[in-house]
C-alpha cells in the first residue's frame, strides 16, 4: 500500500509495533530534535524531562467509559501520574481537557468527576487548569479526555541512584528505558491482564465465572517510598497497551540487552488465565493500568521484592527474570523446559483499553 492511500486503523492506537512505528516515523520525524530537553521526544520514554521538570500528556478514549473496577476518569488520572512516576519523579500538578459528547447524562459526567477527585486525593496531586469542549451526538461514545501533568525531582530518586552507583555507573539522572544492563533483575509488581479482561467484559458483555476487576490505580506514592527506602532501581515501566510483552521488548531494544523471564514466576489470576485461554489471548500482550515492571541491580533485588510484598500494590510481586547479554530481544523459559520468543505484539488484542 502506498503512503498516499494508507489510512489510520485501530492498531495505530493499540500499543505494539504499529503504534510505535507511527510515532517514530511520523510524530518524531517532525518534532524530534526541536527544543532543549534532557529526556527528549525522540527518546520515546514514558515522559519527557525539561529543566528538571518531568512533563507528560496522556489522552484516554476507553470504551465503555465505565467498566468493572474503574472508569475513564480514574484511568486518565492514574495513567498520567504513573507515567511521571516511572521516571522517578513526583507528580506536582495536572491539567485536564474534557471532550464531551452531546447527550451525555450530567449524572454520568458527575460520576466521572467524583472518581477523578478521589484518584487525585489518592495520588496527592490536583487538577489546576483545563478545557472543555462538546461535540455532536454519536461521535465519541460518551466522552474522551486528556490529562497532562508535571512532576518534580525528589530526594527519594537521588537516594535511589546513590545506591545504584555503589554497584555500577549510570549515565543518567532519571529512570529510563535504556538503563538496563546484563544481570539486572526484573520485578513485576503483581498479576497481569486484569485491566484488559475487565474492559473486554464490559465491551462484549462477557462473564468469566468470576468478577474480574481492573487494577487501575495511581502508584506514585508507593514508588516514591520504594525508591527512598530501598534503592537500586534503574528503570520502571508500566505495561499498559501491549502489556508486559510490549514493555519488555521496549526495554530490550533501548537498553540493547536480552531479557529472559520465567513462565512460572509471572503472576496471573487463575480466572484471568482461564478467560485468556478461552478467548485465545496471550495475557502477556493484554494491557494493565495498576502494575509496573521494575529493573533493579541484582544486589538489591531480594530486598526490593521484600519491600514491595509488604505494600498493598505489590503483595503479588515477583522477580520474573533478568537482563542478559546472551541474546537480543525477549524470551521466556517455559514450564515444559523450552524457550519461547516473546515478540513485540502488533497491538493490544483489546481495543479502546485506555
Amino acid at each position: 500500500m502506498s503512503r498516499e492511500t494508507e489510512k489510520i486503523t485501530m492498531l495505530h492506537g493499540a500499543g505494539g509495533t504499529v503504534m510505535h512505528d507511527l510515532v517514530k516515523n511520523y510524530v518524531v520525524k517532525y518534532f524530534g530534535g526541536i527544543g532543549n530537553a534532557e529526556v527528549p521526544l525522540e527518546a520515546m520514554d514514558d515522559a519527557a524531562v525539561v529543566g528538571d521538570v518531568v512533563l507528560k500528556s496522556d489522552s484516554h478514549a476507553v470504551k465503555p467509559i465505565f467498566f468493572p473496577g474503574g472508569d475513564i476518569g480514574r484511568i486518565a488520572i492514574s495513567g498520567t501520574v504513573n507515567d511521571i512516576s516511572c521516571l522517578g519523579a513526583q507528580p506536582y500538578a495536572l491539567a485536564c481537557g474534557l471532550v464531551l459528547e452531546e447527550g451525555l447524562p450530567i449524572s454520568d459526567l458527575e460520576r466521572i468527576l467524583v472518581s477523578m477527585r478521589q484518584t487525585c486525593i489518592e495520588a496527592d496531586v490536583g487538577i489546576v487548569t483545563g478545557d472543555t469542549k462538546v461535540v455532536e451526538r454519536g461521535s465519541l461514545g460518551g466522552c474522551i479526555m486528556n490529562v497532562s501533568g508535571i512532576g518534580r525531582r525528589t530526594p527519594a530518586l537521588d537516594s535511589n541512584l546513590q545506591v545504584v552507583r555503589k554497584y555500577r555507573s549510570l549515565p543518567t539522572r532519571w529512570l529510563l528505558d535504556s538503563n538496563l544492563v546484563a544481570g539486572d533483575k526484573i520485578i513485576l509488581l503483581g498479576t497481569i491482564a486484569d485491566h484488559g479482561l475487565a474492559v473486554l467484559s464490559a465491551q462484549q458483555g462477557l462473564t468469566f465465572g468470576s468478577h474480574i476487576l481492573s487494577d487501575v490505580k495511581p502508584l506514585n506514592r508507593m514508588i516514591q517510598r520504594f525508591l527512598g527506602e530501598v534503592g537500586g532501581t534503574v528503570a520502571i515501566k508500566d505495561p499498559t497497551r501491549g502489556g508486559v510483552a510490549d514493555a519488555l521488548n521496549e526495554w530490550a531494544e533501548k537498553s540493547r540487552v536480552g531479557i529472559l523471564i520465567q513462565e512460572d514466576r509471572v503472576p496471573i489470576r487463575q480466572d484471568v488465565q482461564t478467560a485468556c485461554e478461552m478467548l485465545g489471548l496471550d495475557p502477556l500482550e493484554v494491557g494493565n493500568e495498576g502494575k509496573v515492571l521494575i529493573g533493579v541491580v541484582p544486589e538489591m533485588a531480594e530486598q526490593a521484592l521484600a519491600f514491595l510484598k509488604q505494600t498493598p500494590e505489590g503483595k503479588d510481586a515477583q522477580i520474573i527474570g533478568e537482563a542478559t547479554a546472551q541474546f537480543k530481544g525477549v524470551a521466556m523459559q517455559t514450564l515444559v523446559g523450552g524457550k519461547r520468543i516473546i515478540a513485540r505484539p502488533v497491538g493490544d488484542p483489546v481495543p479502546r483499553i485506555c
